[in-house]
């Protein structure tokens, strides 16, 4: 008969337990996440829709998580830059940045060369607004809707300029889609960010953009810019005055911006989710939502999965859209 201890069966119980045990001081030794402040990364300037929704997001983030959510704006490169900054950085959940439809969907055919794959160095977390893309005009040019603009345009080629926040910014993107759809042509100013460009529109210097409501409301609502059209299929609640570009003739002329959260790639998948879910539930804040209604923005929250199918919609999209409109980088 085998001695109890020196039974195979007690034996292999035995060395499992001696790994368990080894193992549990390991697992407790893993720092709660997160353990200290979480960077948000904005790749374009302050002043415009990404940065008005990230700090939205972020300071009902700082209370949910109990460690603050910081948004650090850097602009440069189409977005180059704080999306290489982002794909480098520790994937420990500590480091997040903004994606959106430029530096997603349009640079990976616009830019020749990044220093990154956006489908291989980064992780979806969720979508976490739409903003729909509002066209507007300076009160000095000669066109008081969207059709005296296009007509005013066509027949003074090269005369108008347009500024954005940047190439492959969401304003650049809507105004050259429009530029190939009307047959208009206009110059593109590109600025760092939403904030510089409009100081340049307000001033006359440039004579139109796109821009989602968060940056321009305020300017249409005093007489500074006018507003001749929306992006979206249908007109939207805060303008309802103002026509679509589809109800304009323009068939099927759909844009809106729309701004959804990555980590590098590696982070671990229970940070992602956790991720996920606290930003569905800073969506679904009366703060939140409150600012987004105003705005006419569409809160997300979705799974990492629904987000990722969405990009990969946008890119197909858009992949053909850069080719037939020959966008570049300006």
């Amino acid at each position: 008969m085998i001695p109890a201890l020196q039974h195979p069966l007690t034996r292999r119980r035995l060395v499992a337990g001696a790994a368990a045990a080894l193992a549990l001081p390991a697992l407790r030794a893993q720092p709660a996440w997160p353990s200290k402040p979480v960077r948000f990364l904005v790749p374009f300037a302050p002043g415009g829709t990404s940065e008005i929704v990230a700090r939205s997001v972020a300071a009902e983030l700082t209370k949910q998580l109990g460690q603050s959510v910081f948004v650090e704006n850097k602009p440069g490169g189409a977005g180059v830059v704080a999306m290489a900054e982002a794909a480098k950085a520790a994937p420990d959940g500590h480091t997040v940045i903004l994606g959106h439809v430029g530096t997603l969907a349009v640079n990976p055919y616009m830019l020749a060369n990044q220093p990154y794959d956006v489908n291989k160095d980064f992780v979806p977390v969720t979508l976490l607004a739409k903003v729909p893309n509002v066209f507007v005009i300076h009160p000095d040019v000669p066109a008081k809707n969207f059709r005296e603009f296009v007509a005013y345009a066509k027949k003074n080629p090269g005369k108008l300029s347009y500024g954005s926040a940047g190439n492959a910014s969401a304003g650049h993107l809507a105004m050259e889609y429009l530029k190939l759809v009307t047959g208009m042509f206009m110059t593109h100013i590109p600025y760092r960010g939403t904030g510089p460009q409009l100081t340049d529109l307000l001033a006359g210097r440039t004579q139109a953009s796109s821009a989602g409501m968060p940056a321009l409301g305020a300017h249409i609502r005093s007489g500074k810019l006018r507003a001749i059209a929306v992006g979206t299929h249908d007109r939207i609640a805060v303008l309802p005055e103002v026509p679509t570009v589809h109800e304009m003739g323009y068939k099927d002329f759909e844009t809106s911006q729309w701004y959804g959260m990555l980590a590098p790639a590696g982070t671990p998948p229970e940070i992602v989710k956790r991720l996920q879910e606290e930003s569905y539930k800073a969506l679904r804040s009366s703060a939140v939502t409150e600012r987004f209604a105003t705005d006419n923005a569409v809160g997300g929250g979705g799974p990492a999965s629904e987000f990722a199918a969405f990009i990969a919609s946008e890119q197909k999209i858009w992949s053909d859209i850069v080719r037939r409109a020959q966008i570049k980088a300006d």
